[in-house]
């Protein structure tokens, strides 16, 4: 049992590190398709209106969040996007995630929440900035 807690406690940081770039990589496809219509799927949305603020700030703030720079600050606010995006968009189509199709909104909200509280992991560029 102590094995598998030794292996665990030395992946949990690099794990954390995978899970953030991943996540990063995802969110920005939204903005991208809201800016850029790409990748293909979406649509483009006027700079200056609220999806066009919300594809800004998942554009930048997920290469951000990719790079593991600015981490926390810039997931504590993507998580409040997040959650203006549930409660405008979601919410009013009823109470369960599951049914006014609100689920994504929620799950990022609560990965960039963790991030904002965990940080980057090792593999970012907080960590090489804490080391210099």
């Amino acid at each position: 049992m102590t094995n598998t807690n030794t292996f665990c406690a030395k992946v949990s940081p690099y794990l954390l590190s995978i899970m953030r770039i991943v996540v990063a990589i995802l969110f920005m496809s939204h903005g991208g398709q809201k800016l850029f219509e790409y990748p293909p799927g979406g649509h483009k949305v006027p700079l200056d209106s609220l999806l066009g603020m919300g594809g800004i700030l998942e554009l930048i703030g997920g290469a951000l969040i990719f790079l593991g720079f600015l981490t926390r600050p810039t997931a504590f606010i993507l998580s409040g996007e997040m959650a203006v995006a549930y409660f405008k968009a979601h919410a009013p189509g009823g109470f369960w995630p599951v049914q006014n199709h609100g689920e994504l909104a929620v799950i990022y909200c609560f990965v960039f929440f963790y991030l904002a509280a965990a940080g980057a992991g090792p593999l970012s560029i907080d960590a090489l900035r804490k080391k210099g």
